[in-house]
């Protein structure tokens, strides 16, 4: 019979103490979210001025209120590779009771994509089979924003 060495691993969660992170946590500590306005002026900060797409997740709590931010994934000019697993993995490891997906688009250009959209059905389902549901996802550039549940694309 074949043996097999199995690794053990202990998973970290490591808090982000950068000024933007810090401001984040002052715009929302404990109050919960009221609509995409207040989470836009939240998340705004780790979207500015950027040259490429950028992809996070906001975990929120059974009050709505944020306990975390988590940037998942960082492409290039349009497009960013974002995978459920990456998604809800942070998602699960902050106890999250709920989540709203934020992502920008340097181009300046609000309306979602075909692949934003596709992508947004898929964690919705990945979110609704965990018991995680995708409140909003929102579309940030650098002077406005979209929600796609107001939008109805949700």
């Amino acid at each position: 019979m074949k043996s097999y060495t199995v690794q053990s691993y202990e998973l970290l969660r490591v808090r982000d103490s950068s000024p933007k992170s810090r401001r984040a946590q002052r715009l929302l500590n404990g109050k919960s979210t009221t609509g995409p306005d207040s989470v836009v002026s939240a998340v705004k900060p780790f979207f500015r001025n950027l040259d490429r797409e950028k992809f996070g997740v906001l975990v929120l709590n059974t009050r709505n209120a944020p306990v975390a931010f988590h940037m998942v994934s960082v492409g290039n000019l349009d497009s960013s590779i974002v995978h459920p697993r990456e998604v809800f993995k942070f998602a699960i490891l902050a106890s999250a009771a709920s989540v709203i997906l934020v992502h920008n688009h340097p181009s300046g250009q609000l309306d979602p994509s075909s692949e934003d959209i596709n992508l947004t059905h898929r964690l919705v389902e990945a979110g609704e089979l965990m018991g995680i549901p995708v409140l909003d996802h929102i579309i940030i550039t650098d002077d406005a924003y979209l929600s796609m549940k107001s939008r109805n694309l949700i």
